[in-house]
């Protein structure tokens, strides 16, 4: 091993079965304000979608891909990729909702 690799333990079952958990838990979410989108409304549901999707995202790139034990420079790379994907996708969907309610960009 190189001198600047740091080890870790490998998480147990049970951590892995606690994330599964909570995934199936966020999972129910997305279905649940999916049903009820009528109701709730696109104020409420489209941005709820949104932050639950991207915890979902999180947890399985951290958990199961584990970013968690990889070099921080690879883990930065990562997100700075998703930080840029994000802005993107910003862009656009602010672009797409002007152009419906008025002028573009």
């Amino acid at each position: 091993m190189a001198e600047n690799e740091e080890h870790h333990d490998h998480p147990s079952r049970s951590t892995y079965l606690e994330i599964a958990g909570i995934l199936a838990v966020m999972t129910t979410l997305e279905v649940l304000l999916y049903v009820f989108r009528e109701q709730l409304g696109r104020q409420v549901t489209t941005p709820a979608l949104i932050i639950l999707t991207v915890g979902k995202f999180v947890l399985v790139g951290a958990w199961f891909m584990h970013l968690r034990f990889d070099n921080k420079i690879l883990r930065r790379m990562f997100i700075a990729g998703i930080a840029l994907a994000a802005a993107i996708f910003s862009v656009v969907a602010a672009d797409w909702f002007l152009a419906a309610t008025g002028p573009g960009f």
